[in-house]
């Protein structure tokens, strides 16, 4: 027994370092394609249901969104937030004057924070100009949507709401990894600060919609209060037609 074993170690052929690592991708690729399965119950291997349309978050986290009829992000545990930009989509279209993901430096904490290459490539892509659209050392109103500037500075938040409470530059992306699927204690606070801003009863939300009444213009009109339609994209929303007429009759005549 042990001479054939012997003689089949001797006629095997040696396997080279790329021929695993092809076998080990085809593995891997195998078993994606499998069907994800429950633990066996009385021998019989059940197949669990997986809904593709709210595939699972980052890490093992919150479901991502899903969009309801009207185009707006819905995240469960939080209803009346509801968001109509992604991420992706607020970045690309032209925001915080192409500064997002700056390097940064914390007066609370002291702290550097620089965001990693991956996050911004993850909202923008890989495009040759991903350092003027979200990484630019400085503020430059032509990047923004509405060609103008809006926003305090991120000293002048810190002073106002203490943004500089957690690590990994989460100052700047808790939008993006929310929308990912982490979830935090900070989140009600967070999610609290948009629904001032830009929800139903939100302060700039229903502070353009007014414009957009006395001025006579369609609500899409952008030279109507440019200004407040950037902040309103930085928060992730967009005035749409719906919510605007529904926000019009709630205004009582001047």
């Amino acid at each position: 027994m042990a001479s054939r074993v012997t003689k089949l170690a001797r006629n095997a052929k040696p396997v080279k370092k790329d021929e695993v690592g092809k076998g080990i991708a085809k593995k891997r690729k195998a078993e994606s394609r499998q069907e994800t399965a429950s633990p066996q119950r009385n021998g019989v291997c059940e197949k669990k249901e997986v809904n593709k349309e709210k595939p699972e978050g980052l890490n093992g986290g919150t479901a991502l969104p899903v969009r309801n009829k009207k185009g707006e992000l819905v995240f469960e545990g939080f209803p009346t937030f509801l968001p109509n930009m992604t991420p992706k989509e607020v970045l690309q279209a032209g925001s915080f004057g192409g500064t997002y993901f700056r390097p940064i430096h914390s007066s609370i904490t002291k702290t550097d924070f620089v965001c990693f290459t991956f996050e911004k490539h993850r909202w923008v892509g890989h495009s040759c100009l991903l350092r003027l659209q979200v990484a630019s050392v400085v503020y430059r109103e032509a990047v923004n949507t509405y060609k103008v500037k809006c926003g305090g500075s991120l000293e002048m938040w810190e002073k106002a709401v203490g943004l500089c409470l957690n690590t990994d530059c989460s100052v700047l992306v808790f939008p993006c990894r929310f929308y990912q699927g982490r979830r935090t204690v900070d989140d009600s606070r967070q999610v609290g600060r948009w629904e001032r801003c830009a929800g139903v009863k939100g302060r700039w939300r229903n502070n353009l919609i007014t414009k957009v009444v006395r001025s006579g213009c369609g609500f899409d009109n952008n030279t109507v209060s440019p200004v407040v339609r950037q902040t309103l994209q930085h928060w992730g929303y967009r005035l749409t037609q719906e919510d605007y007429q529904q926000g019009a009759k709630r205004l009582k005549p001047k």
